[in-house]
């Protein structure tokens, strides 16, 4: 069945808001298209008739399921593993060690802030496997959306997901099942997964002294106060002297002035004071 289903502007303005409300995540004008196109799938899946009955769902539907297919209509969840290599290859041989010798202790406590399907902390818990064996870590995945959370749990990779994945942690790590590709149980198992908003700073006091967060590409659907606000919060996450990356085209410059940026091998790092 194809609708002429058309996002009215004001229509289109009260689910920006309803959606920046709930979530920080900020839809500019020039991405209207966007949301049109990706609720037309839920609009035609609920049997609504238009974008102002979907409106009145989120809104008054009392509807919390919906409200997580709405966020991940709005958020790409674009992800794979080994994605932006100079950050992980600085975390790991400079950042990890430094950790180590700051603590004077083997533990490290990792967090992987908008983690979508889990190919992130993931990640790092194989560098931890294969470099330091011997660390004793806690590693952290949240993310807004319960979608991508159920679908990290099962840790079970598309074609995609791997395709920069080393040979090396390919064939010890990971296990063909058919189309997917299903990650090895110790790796699996050492990462534990909350559902978590970044701007939302009662829920976010459950998570404190980490060590290292990866924030990445994240900040970039948040407009400057939400902006402030996560990353105030994840200032407070972090124990001092902490590390925080975010996406290698993304800045804290305009953000706030609580984090010292440390350039290494011409990657930026920010730290806590």
């Amino acid at each position: 069945m194809t609708m002429n289903l058309t996002l009215q502007d004001a229509t289109f303005r009260q689910l920006r808001d309803f959606v920046y409300e709930k979530s920080g995540i900020f839809i500019p004008d020039t991405k209207k298209y966007l949301l049109e196109n990706r609720l037309v799938k839920r609009i035609q899946e609920k049997n609504l008739s238009s974008y102002e009955d979907y409106l009145y769902l989120v809104m008054y539907g009392g509807n919390s399921a919906e409200l997580v297919k709405l966020f991940d209509a709005v958020t790409t969840n674009e992800t794979y593993f080994f994605r932006e290599t100079q950050q992980l290859d600085l975390f790991i041989n400079d950042i990890v060690p430094k950790v180590l010798q700051e603590k004077k202790c083997n533990d490290i406590a990792l967090w992987s802030a908008a983690c979508s399907t889990g190919e992130e902390p993931y990640n790092l818990v194989m560098l931890l496997k294969e470099k330091v064996p011997a660390v004793r870590m806690q590693v952290i995945g949240s993310d807004i959306s319960e979608g991508v959370l159920e679908s990290a749990k099962k840790a079970s990779f598309t074609s995609y997901s791997i395709r920069n994945v080393p040979q090396p942690y390919m064939s010890k790590y990971f296990k063909t099942n058919g189309q997917t590709y299903e990650l090895e149980s110790s790796v699996k198992n050492a990462v534990s997964f909350r559902n978590m908003n970044l701007v939302d700073s009662a829920k976010m006091k459950s998570i404190r002294n980490m060590d290292v967060i990866f924030c990445r590409n994240v900040l970039i659907y948040f407009d400057d106060k939400a902006k402030q606000k996560a990353v105030a919060n994840l200032y407070d996450s972090l124990r001092p002297g902490g590390y925080l990356f975010v996406g290698s085209s993304e800045s804290l410059h305009n953000v706030t002035r609580a984090f010292k940026p440390l350039v290494i091998n011409k990657v930026v790092v920010y730290q806590r004071g």
